[in-house]
């Protein structure tokens, strides 16, 4: 029985068109690359706990990224800052004010409005200065801190410029002056206060550190 099938294969090789032979052996052959390299790429890939392939859904590919939150304290370090200037306005009573401008009048009389506004300057710094009372009030009466109150100038009526010189400097938030001492070199006999560093001139005054 073997015999008469071979023989029976061996007769349709025969006849069969030499054509499709090579088109039967080309399909076999490309079939068997395909598999060939599918085994090879299937190799190359990371299998799962159990086994395994991965699943090459895109959804599943794709990589979730949590969007990073800033906290309030790094945005609000991105907003601009603002210029320095005198962080609190102070409120000050006439009493202050007055007291202000009688100082000025007696201790600036006859230099200019802005020597007039330093002068006002120099207590207002002292305010807020390590050393000093806190207030306009115990600036000014400090002991030996002023002439005019050792001599009762103090008590004079300021004129109207000595008033508006003491209104700008209580009102501004940027200071005529950051000196905390002021002289006429002219008249001053005091050792101490010539050794204090000078960091400018305003008419008939210096100003001091």
């Amino acid at each position: 029985m073997t015999t008469k099938f071979t023989a029976l294969a061996v007769f349709l090789l025969c006849f069969m068109p030499a054509a499709k032979i090579e088109h039967t052996h080309a399909s076999l052959m490309s079939t068997k690359k395909i598999k060939h390299e599918e085994a090879k790429w299937l190799s190359h890939i990371e299998r799962g706990t159990d086994g395994s392939f991965p699943s090459l859904s895109a959804d599943k590919e794709k990589k979730k990224i949590k969007p990073i939150k800033l906290s309030a304290h790094t945005e609000k370090k991105e907003k601009d800052k603002p210029a320095k200037t005198t962080e609190k306005k102070e409120t000050y009573t006439q009493s202050e004010k007055d007291l202000l401008s009688r100082l000025i009048h007696a201790e600036a009389k006859g230099e200019s409005y802005k020597g007039k506004v330093a002068v006002a300057s120099v207590v207002l710094n002292r305010t807020e200065q390590k050393g000093f009372p806190d207030t306009i009030r115990g600036v000014i009466y400090q002991k030996n801190a002023f002439e005019p109150v050792a001599n009762g100038s103090i008590k004079q009526k300021p004129d109207k410029e000595s008033i508006a010189a003491a209104e700008e400097a209580l009102s501004s938030q940027n200071r005529e002056t950051d000196a905390i001492f002021f002289y006429n070199p002219k008249t001053a006999s005091d050792d101490w206060i010539r050794s204090r560093k000078i960091i400018e001139k305003i008419g008939g005054h210096v100003f001091a550190i």
